[in-house]
C-alpha cells in the first residue's frame, strides 16, 4: 500500500512538471511583449514658460518657437500666462511653478520684491534655474542663470535716433513711462535720453502712468494739458500706446505728431500698420522661445555651463509706418 501511495505521488509530481513547463513554453513563444522603455529623452526635463501677457502676438510669437524648439529637443514644455498683465497671479504663477519642482523656468522678468524673492530665495533653495525672456532682472537681484532677449538700452536709444531722423534736432518730446519703473523700461528710458540730452533744442517732458488704460487715459490729458505743444510721443511701455493714441486722437490730428514704441504691446503692430504711429522698435521674440529652451536644456545637460551671465542678445530694428504692409 505504501509503494502505491508513492507510485501515485512520483505520478501526480510528472503531470505538474508538465502543465507548469507548457503553461512557461506559451509564454515565451507568445506574441506578448514587455512594453518598450519610455523614451527618457521625452520626459527627462519638464519646463515651464511663464509670462505675464498671453494671446498677444509678441508673446504668441514667443511660445511658439519655444514649443517647437522643445519639440526638437525632446523635452516637456508648458506654457502659462495671464490676460491683461495680473501681477498677482503671474507671480503665483511663478510660485506653483516653483512648489511643482519643475526642471527649469523660463519666466518674463518682473522686477519687484515679489519676483526677487521667489528666484532669489524658494527657486534657489530648491536648485530650479532660472532664465529671464523678453524682460530682464538683474543676476544679482534675482540669481537667474542667465537672459534671452533685447539690449534695452540701445532699443531705447534707436528709437531716440529715428525720431531725430524725422523729427530733426529741435523739438519737444513726451516719454510716458511706468510710475513703478521696470528694470527694462529704465533701460529703455536711459538709451533714450542719453542721445536726446545731446540736442539743447530737444525737451523732455515725462509723463507717467500705469498698466491700467483708464489711468493711461489720464495720463495723457494731463500731459496734453501740461505740454500743448508738443512734438512727439514715445512710450516705452507698448502696453500703454493704444490709450494714449487714442487719447491724442481725440482732441488733435494724429498724423502731425511723431509716435513710437516698442512691439510687445498687443495694439502697436495694428497702429502702425494703420499709419496712426511712426515706427516701431521691432524684436524677435521667436529667436528668443529657441534659444531660451535650448540654453536651458543645454544647462541641464551640463553641456553650457556656466551661462553667460551677461545675456544672449537677440536681433532688433526699427520698423517704420512706411515699411508696414
Amino acid at each position: 500500500m505504501r509503494k502505491l501511495s508513492i507510485f501515485l505521488l512520483i505520478i501526480l509530481f510528472i503531470i505538474l512538471c508538465y502543465f507548469t513547463s507548457v503553461s512557461a513554453l506559451s509564454v515565451f513563444q507568445s506574441d506578448w511583449e514587455l512594453p518598450e522603455a519610455i523614451d527618457q529623452q521625452q520626459s527627462e526635463y519638464r519646463l515651464v514658460l511663464i509670462t505675464q501677457d498671453i494671446d498677444t502676438p509678441f508673446w504668441d510669437a514667443v511660445g511658439r518657437a519655444a514649443l517647437d524648439e522643445a519639440k526638437k529637443l525632446g523635452v516637456s514644455l508648458e506654457i502659462w500666462g495671464n490676460y491683461g498683465s495680473h501681477r498677482e497671479d503671474f507671480l503665483t504663477n511663478l510660485e506653483v511653478a516653483i512648489q511643482s519642482k519643475v526642471d527649469g523656468i523660463i519666466v518674463q522678468g518682473l522686477d519687484s520684491k515679489e519676483f526677487k524673492e521667489l528666484t532669489k530665495v524658494k527657486a534657489s533653495f530648491y536648485g530650479i534655474p532660472i532664465i529671464t525672456i523678453a524682460n530682464d532682472v538683474p543676476m544679482a537681484e534675482s540669481l537667474r542663470r542667465t537672459y534671452v532677449g533685447s539690449d534695452q538700452y540701445k532699443a531705447g536709444r534707436m528709437i531716440a535716433e529715428q525720431l531725430i531722423t524725422d523729427m530733426g534736432t529741435a523739438g519737444k518730446v513726451v516719454i510716458m513711462f511706468n510710475d513703478e519703473l521696470e528694470y527694462y523700461q529704465e533701460q529703455r528710458l536711459a538709451g533714450m535720453e542719453d542721445l536726446l540730452k545731446q540736442y539743447p533744442n530737444i525737451l523732455i517732458e515725462h509723463a507717467k502712468t500705469s498698466n491700467k488704460r483708464d489711468e493711461v487715459i489720464t495720463s495723457t490729458q494731463d500731459i496734453l494739458n501740461k505740454v500743448t505743444d508738443a512734438d512727439a510721443f514715445i512710450a516705452v511701455n507698448a502696453n500703454t500706446i493704444g490709450a494714449m493714441v487714442q487719447e491724442i486722437g481725440k482732441r488733435y490730428q494724429v498724423s502731425p505728431f511723431y509716435i513710437y514704441t516698442f512691439d510687445d504691446g498687443p495694439e502697436a503692430i495694428p497702429l502702425l500698420e494703420k499709419r496712426m504711429i511712426d515706427g516701431v522698435l521691432r524684436q524677435s521674440p521667436e529667436i528668443m522661445g529657441r534659444k531660451s529652451v535650448e540654453l536651458m536644456t543645454d544647462w541641464l545637460k551640463g553641456e553650457t555651463i556656466p551661462l553667460d551671465s551677461d545675456g544672449y542678445l537677440t536681433e532688433i530694428h526699427i520698423m517704420k509706418a512706411t515699411d508696414a504692409p
